[in-house]
């Protein structure tokens, strides 16, 4: 095992985030390291730590995650440029995915969450 995978849940439900905490706090591997409810404040997060993989709501107050996205792609340190990041939306049609890929995310999952392609997603990116 290469060590505890650190994952940042970003959505504006508490629920959503408790939920999605405990399918990642099953896996022996992986730790929720930060949570955060809007746009804004998972920039802030994204720029002080190195997370290996970031879950982002798309409708979030302040920034949505396209913006929120863009503004970490756009940072400084390396680890905000190649990050994964997985976007969560209920927004399931060909073009929102594409939004999403052209915001820089890797990837486009539909709410409400199958929980076995979200677990195959993290898995993916984070190379398990």
């Amino acid at each position: 095992m290469a060590g505890t995978y650190k994952i940042m849940i970003a959505d504006d439900f508490p629920i959503l985030r408790e939920d999605l905490a405990e399918v990642i706090r099953e896996q022996p591997d992986m730790e929720v390291v930060g949570e955060a409810s809007t746009g804004k404040e998972i920039v802030a997060l994204a720029e002080n730590m190195d997370y290996d993989l970031i879950l982002m709501d798309i409708q979030m107050p302040i920034l949505n995650g396209y913006e929120a996205t863009r503004k970490i792609r756009a940072m400084e340190a390396p680890h905000c440029k190649q990050i994964p990041i997985i976007a969560m939306t209920a927004n399931a049609f060909d073009e929102d995915e594409k939004k999403c890929m052209e915001a820089g995310m890797n990837a486009h999952l539909v709410k409400p969450l199958d929980i076995q392609k979200m677990k195959e997603a993290v898995c993916r990116y984070l190379n398990k």
